[in-house]
């Protein structure tokens, strides 16, 4: 298993294809849907199994100096419950820190409030339904104590 952050367009064909597979399909949604309009300026992060298939993947944004925001985190559900949410978790939690952020927005499905707070994360609010079914909740978490 490795993390990088892609680079070529066989990279990126992968992170956006299971970026779809796990966060849109399951949901009927359109292919493109699982890209957002300022994709081009995040940091993104692909998780690979030794066969190079991508198993996991993370996408981090600062829409402000201070503010880093994590979104379209998904781990394959073949990987799922191996601890590799919180090692691409980690990974972009420290690429926050390098480009300054001093906190961490997100927001996370119902299902995974759980696991954000296992790694620090608070609820800060609950908000919309995604797909008119799919309960979110604003999460934080500080990076300097």
């Amino acid at each position: 298993m490795k993390i990088i952050t892609p680079a070529t367009e066989t990279d990126f064909d992968k992170y956006y294809r299971l970026r779809y597979d796990v966060l849109r399909a399951p949901w009927q949604q359109p292919r493109g849907s699982e890209i957002a309009p300022d994709d081009a300026t995040a940091t993104h992060a692909l998780m690979l199994n030794e066969a190079d298939d991508p198993i996991g993947v993370c996408r981090l944004h600062l829409p402000t100096p201070a503010e880093a925001q994590i979104r379209f985190m998904a781990i394959h559900p073949q990987y799922q419950g191996q601890g590799l949410g919180k090692k691409i978790l980690t990974y972009v939690e420290e690429k926050a820190r390098e480009q300054g952020a001093q906190y961490i927005t997100l927001q996370a499905r119902e299902q995974a409030v759980p696991f954000y707070q296992r790694a620090g994360y608070r609820v800060v609010a609950k908000t919309h339904l995604l797909f008119g079914e799919i309960q979110h909740y604003q999460m934080r978490k500080d990076l300097i104590k």
